[in-house]
Parts: structure tokens; sequence; C-alpha cells
């Protein structure tokens, strides 16, 4: 960032008179690209044609200094340089947007693009839900879901290019909000045919059985509550890359694992398995729905807030 106080006059006047030749407006049309990263659908959100978008893009290119976008199959991908710059121009475009005099938001209308990110195996329950249900009362609003929280999670949610996440797990740094959507009962799950657990187990007993787990490499991980830096930290046998593998894994050996009742009873009879009550007085588990700070003024972000948990408690999840 270039401190002003501390360059000289001409040097200031310089970058003055560069900011003021150029095209606010492209930043816009940069915006939309890299989110629908396919130049014709982006000229139907922009209300431009084609033609003009990418002519937008030829500018942006120069502007920057990069190629910002190359063919991918049918649509573009953007470069590295593209995907460094998203961030702080969407947050920089929402920040003014949100301080222009009547700004306002209508579900009825609006054609925004909301990004949201869903750990596993919370996609399994919550995805479907939120699509369909949005089809029904904001038909023009799109909702693009990923089913996974990768480390770069702290830095999509700061800069907008996702608008919320859905997770066991908080986000530490302040600047980051939460609100518990539900709360999970967490259950120990076993094979039906397992030679010796019963109905029940002790916490000596769970401590000496090898345990399947979600992998704790993945920062959205159900599992590393229970076994990070705790008594079982010691009882890893399996690392699956979702709770699903686990199931299976479970299924078909003597190890347990814990994992939410609900995803037992969504996998019906797919897995011989059973759950047995784990040996602690709470079991349950909080799941949060979280985004950052600097999104509080965004009408268009509070509607889509309250209307996700209004949708899931709707749901009798």
């Amino acid at each position: 960032m270039i401190d002003f106080d501390t360059v000289s006059p001409t040097k200031k006047e310089n970058s003055d008179i560069h900011l003021r030749n150029v095209d606010l407006n492209l930043l816009t049309v940069f915006d939309v690209v890299m989110q629908m990263q396919n130049v014709t659908k982006a000229a139907q959100i922009l209300g431009m044609s084609q033609p003009a978008v990418s002519n937008a893009v030829s500018r942006l290119k120069s502007m920057f200094n990069d190629e910002l976008f190359v063919r991918y199959g049918r649509g573009i991908q953007p470069t590295s340089r593209a995907k460094q710059l998203f961030g702080p121009i969407r947050q920089a475009l929402q920040l003014v947007h949100n301080e222009l005099p009547g700004a306002s938001f209508d579900p009825l209308i609006s054609e925004r693009i909301f990004n949201l990110a869903i750990c596993s195996p919370l996609d399994i329950r919550l995805a479907a839900i939120v699509v369909e249900k949005f089809k029904e009362i904001s038909p023009n609003i799109n909702i693009v879901i990923h089913g996974f929280l990768d480390n770069n999670i702290e830095h999509k949610l700061k800069y907008q290019e996702t608008d919320f996440s859905i997770s066991y797990n908080k986000l530490g740094k302040n600047e980051y909000q939460h609100q518990i959507i539900f709360n999970d009962e967490a259950v120990l799950v076993v094979a039906n045919n397992h030679p010796y657990i019963g109905n029940s187990i002790t916490l000596e007993e769970l401590v000496n059985e090898k345990h399947a787990v979600m992998s704790m490499d993945n920062i959205g991980s159900f599992s590393h509550l229970y076994y990070s830096n705790t008594d079982l930290s010691q009882t890893i046998s399996y690392q699956g890359i979702n709770l699903h593998s686990v199931l299976n894994m479970v299924s078909q050996t003597n190890l347990v694992a814990i994992v939410p009742k609900w995803l037992v009873e969504h996998a019906d009879n797919k897995f011989p398995v059973r759950t047995v009550a784990l040996p602690w007085a709470d079991n349950t588990r909080p799941c949060y729905l979280t985004w950052h700070e600097s999104t509080s003024r965004d009408k268009g972000h509070q509607w889509m807030k309250s209307r996700i948990c209004q949708l899931i408690t709707e749901s009798s999840i």
C-alpha cells in the first residue's frame, strides 16, 4: 500500500491521475466474470451484450497487465493474478454499494450470486434444502454451494469470495461472527456384528478401542474436536476423506467412530452399523453459520443470513 504522506508530490500526483483514468465500471464486469467464469452468462447478468463484456475484459487485461482469463472448455479460467484481485475488488465494490444513498435489496428481483461453503457431512443434510427452498422464494438469486471448507476459508470470507460457511468448528478471530443454527447429537457407531460391544460403553473401554475418523487435516473435520489433544488421540487407526467412508470402514471391521446420529439414520440400510451412546453427560455438537464482520451493513447479506436460519429451522433440523 502506498503511503501518500511519505511520497513526493510528483509521485502522488501521478497516482491520482492514474486512478482518475480508470473506468471503475470495469471492476463490476470483472467481479461478475470471475463468479460466472463464462462471458455469455456474465453478459446476461450484467444486462450487456457479449461483445461489450469481451471488450471490457480486454480493457481489464491491459489495466492489470495480465491475461486474467484463459479459455477452458466452454468457459474461461482465471489466472493466478485474477484470483489475487478477486477478493479485494469484490469487497471494495460491496463497501461502496452499501454506502450509496437508497442502497437496497429486493430478493424477488435480485440476481445476486451467493457463495456458501458447507463442510462434510453437513452438505448432505443442508445443501438440497437450501437449493430447493431458495428456488421458491427467490428464483433469480443464484446459490453456489461448495461442499467443503479449505484452509483459505478465512481469506474467502473476509474478501467475500465466500459469503457464509456452515461448519461444526468456529473461526478463532474476532472479525468472524457466528450463529448457532442447530445442535447435533453425537453417537458412537459400531458394526452390527461387533463381537463384544453391546448397548453401552464406558470411557475406559472407548479409549481402548481402535477408531476411524474423518481426516484430521481437513479444516472442517467433525472428528477433530474429539481426537485432537485428547485421550482418544492415540486410538486412530483409519482416517477417511469424509464420514461416509468412515461408516463404510466401521461396517466392515471392529473399528468404532464418533459421528452425528442423523448421519447413521440417513445412511439407513446402506451400512450395517448401529449406534451406542457416548459415555459423556453432554453429547451435543453445535453447528455454526459463519460470516465476516465487513458484511454487517450489506442488506442482501443480512437477508440471506436470516433466510438460511429460517429455512433450517422450518425444516425441523
